[in-house]
């Protein structure tokens, strides 16, 4: 029990770490002048690509698990180290993005780009034999009330937090790929 509780806490602050990215986007996003049903439907639509994509990933960390085995450990510890990095640059750079606008295939878009690393995760994931079910449903959810969160603060604030949860993210799948990988040193 204690170790499905574990798993579960543990799946929950990675499912936080990637849904930073769809909150600090969120922010900006916000900005627009969105109804309350369109943030809904962003949401909604963000928390499904945050279990497809992953889902996708676990079947893919699976074969790879099969075929690989400690190699493809060490590759999944490894790709969590450079997507933690890779999120905490980008959080530092200071160029401004340019805004994809939340309503069609700029939608779809903003989805797709805010859940490509939880193909990652998911595939370092399933490398390790993480319970498929309980990782989607954690990841949509999460995504799903973090995407809520920052389209609606970004109503309010107009996007003055959003690089630092994105940085904070980063960080916290910096700390999982480090962690993953000491069992090997």
């Amino acid at each position: 029990m204690a170790e499905m509780v574990g798993e579960l806490v543990t799946l929950i602050v990675m499912a936080a770490a990637l849904g930073m990215d769809a909150f600090s986007v969120g922010l900006g996003m916000g900005m627009y002048k969105l109804r309350l049903r369109k943030i809904l439907h962003i949401g909604i639509i963000i928390g499904l690509f945050h279990v497809l994509m992953p889902l996708i990933g676990i079947f893919a960390g699976k074969l790879l698990s099969d075929q690989f085995g400690a190699l493809a450990s060490w590759l999944g510890g490894l790709l969590l180290i450079i997507l933690g990095v890779q999120m905490i640059w980008s959080s530092l750079k200071k160029e401004a993005e340019s805004m994809i606008t939340p309503v069609g295939f700029g939608l779809w878009l903003f989805a797709l780009s805010v859940s490509l690393d939880s193909f990652s995760v998911g595939l370092t994931l399933g490398i390790y034999g993480a319970k498929t079910m309980l990782v989607i449903i954690c990841f949509g959810i999460v995504a799903t009330v973090l995407t809520w969160a920052g389209l609606l603060l970004g109503r309010k604030v107009r996007g003055w937090l959003g690089a630092y949860s994105e940085a904070l993210g980063g960080a916290i799948l910096l700390a999982f790929g480090i962690k993953l990988l000491s069992g090997f040193f």
